[in-house]
């Protein structure tokens, strides 16, 4: 049988806080929206202060948005867990023993075999933290030490978010037509490619795949924006 290699560690990355993937789909959505924005306003031809306060008030609205949906989600989500473990804690104090034959009924399940199974329920059932956190794990499924905090990653969101829209931004902030059209692409391009390589190499898929996802995901909804902006801008409604 082969020996385990010496020194052997394997790394992973915390992905049930929800930080993490607020900051990814906080500077992703603030990227597409506010460069389809952008090029939305600027398709209709107006002049480049209209473009530059849509692209403002899109910053702004976008963050504000952003962070209150995260929060409130994550807040709504929270406490749905909490009180999922308030039931499962007081049920552990009135019934210890039909919550020891829940979890070895559990183990059971999994193909653990009967004696096994009584020993290890009865080993996580002589604490009650441990009890709980287990019977949280196995039966709800819920890490209770990983269920997140609305405050960060809403925090997150709004920072990340205005990262995001503040890109395709700045050439409107020194100039306008056909110039910012033109950088607020170029620049949004680059950093679609960027984003979109972070979020393939954090997630361990193909780095080139996932730009160029992020980047053609970007590129669809900036295209139909423009085109509706000027087609609106062409009616002159």
């Amino acid at each position: 049988m082969a020996k385990p290699a010496q020194g052997h560690h394997e790394e992973h990355r915390d992905i049930t806080g929800g930080t993490q993937r607020a900051a990814i789909f906080g500077v992703s959505d603030g990227l597409v929206t506010n460069v389809s924005l952008i090029l939305g306003f600027a398709g209709a031809h107006p002049a480049a202060g209209v473009v530059r306060l849509a692209g403002i008030a899109g910053l702004v609205a976008g963050a504000f948005s952003m962070a209150s949906g995260e929060y409130l989600s994550m807040q709504a989500q929270r406490e749905l867990f909490e009180r999922e473990l308030s039931i499962e804690a007081e049920a552990l104090a009135a019934e210890p023993d039909l919550e020891r034959a829940e979890l070895i009924a559990i183990y059971r399940s999994k193909g653990i075999d009967e004696e096994l199974a009584d020993e290890l329920a009865t080993t996580m059932m002589r604490s009650p933290e441990l009890a709980l956190e287990t019977h949280a794990r196995e039966e709800l499924g819920i890490d209770p030490t990983a269920i997140g905090s609305p405050i960060a990653a809403a925090l997150t969101s709004f920072v990340t978010f205005a990262i995001g829209a503040f890109l395709p931004l700045i050439p409107w902030l020194f100039g306008g037509g056909t110039e910012a059209i033109v950088g607020s692409i170029l620049i949004s391009a680059v950093a679609a490619l960027v984003v979109g390589g972070l979020l393939g190499r954090y997630s361990g898929r193909s780095v080139i795949r996932s730009a160029f996802r992020s980047l053609l995901v970007a590129t669809l909804a900036a295209s139909v924006t423009f085109l509706v902006g000027r087609l609106v801008g062409a009616s002159g409604v």
